[in-house]
């Protein structure tokens, strides 16, 4: 059983809110990959980031999505970084992947300035800039549809999920 829909996009996007509100309204489970990773570990991300670094952490979400992405039936979002793997990129090809875009200033607003959020412990508005920008061409290469969020609400970008989603 694949998910019916991929979500991705930067941190601050929406990704969780906007899956699980597309999910509600379809009818079928949701989940976050971070949420699954966390339970793996037994720590928070930011834990994990600290205690066995980025490579370690990237190791588990590799494993994570490759396995949620072959069984789990409903609606996943993806970490902003776990298009970074080519891997994971080439398993997202046989998937209904939706790209939740977002400018920098919405998603500041969202993120606030990097609390819980380890890539942003040093400079958060210029770190978050450089990865929307190192990320946005992979966001792309994966993405069967782009939704722009900015300035919405999360139920109308769900409502164009599942219009996009033809459901």
């Amino acid at each position: 059983m694949a998910p019916v829909a991929v979500v991705v996009g930067v941190m601050g996007a929406g990704k969780t809110t906007v899956g699980a509100a597309v999910a509600a309204r379809l009818g079928v489970p949701f989940a976050d990959t971070d949420t699954i990773i966390e339970e793996r570990a037994g720590k928070p991300i930011p834990e994990l980031f600290v205690d066995d670094g980025e490579a370690a952490f990237r190791a588990l979400e590799r494993t994570v999505v490759a396995e949620t992405l072959e069984t789990f039936p409903g609606v996943l979002a993806l970490g902003g970084g776990a298009i970074l793997d080519d891997g994971t990129r080439k398993l997202l090809a046989e998937h209904t992947v939706v790209f939740l875009s977002v400018e920098l200033t919405d998603a500041i607003k969202r993120v606030g300035m990097g609390a819980g959020r380890p890539l942003l412990a040093i400079n958060p508005r210029a770190t978050l800039k450089y990865l929307m920008d190192q990320r946005k061409p992979l966001y792309l290469e994966v993405a069967n549809h782009t939704i722009a969020t900015d300035g919405r609400e999360p139920g109308d970008i769900a409502t164009e999920v599942v219009t996009l989603l033809g459901a």
